[in-house]
């Protein structure tokens, strides 16, 4: 993710970019940021079908919005993010720009030039807001990092393997394998 170099971006920096320009803003930074690739947007799709299937299921009142999807995190004007996926439980949080308030879960897809972004930056931002689950999937390295933010204990986090069935913290008893997703 390339960073602008003027500071004190404002949510309406965000908007008057040009068409097909994606950014996100952390504390008035604006970060640029790259079109996915193929195993990203497989990743989307696949884990937002397997949770919102999930959600069908137990007639769940969350809904899972994958990116672009406008996330405000702050009650300020200096910090707009889009997750890979956004679960979120509250509908008072929903309105026609997106969600105002931390989503229940996020799922990112990191890639090579979002690495420090979303291990970091997001984690704490996400934790911050009050987001109760964020994981990070390393699709390079086959790899998930769960954090349960609600507990944050250290067992409350985890390191998986795609091969794994990844627990999943908000949903009692569902868990995800990724490598049966791509399969």
């Amino acid at each position: 993710m390339q960073v602008l170099k003027k500071s004190n971006y404002t949510i309406e920096d965000i908007y008057a970019l040009p068409d097909g320009r994606r950014a996100e803003l952390i504390d008035g930074e604006l970060y640029m940021m790259s079109p996915p690739g193929r195993i990203h947007q497989e990743l989307v799709y696949q884990l937002g079908r397997k949770v919102g299937d999930c959600i069908d299921a137990h007639d769940g009142e969350c809904k899972v919005y994958p990116t672009p999807f406008a996330v405000f995190l702050n009650e300020d004007s200096h910090t707009y993010v889009e997750p890979d996926l956004s679960i979120i439980c509250d509908k008072n949080k929903l309105d026609d720009r997106g969600c105002n308030g931390a989503p229940d879960w996020v799922i990112e897809i990191v890639s090579p030039s979002s690495q420090h972004m979303d291990c970091l930056v997001k984690l704490l931002k996400y934790r911050d807001a009050g987001v109760r689950e964020y994981w990070i999937v390393n699709p390079a390295k086959r790899i998930v990092l769960t954090y349960f933010l609600e507990g944050q204990k250290p067992e409350d986090s985890g390191q998986f393997t795609f091969e794994d069935d990844i627990p999943v913290r908000i949903y009692e008893g569902f868990h995800i394998n990724i490598a049966e997703l791509l399969k």
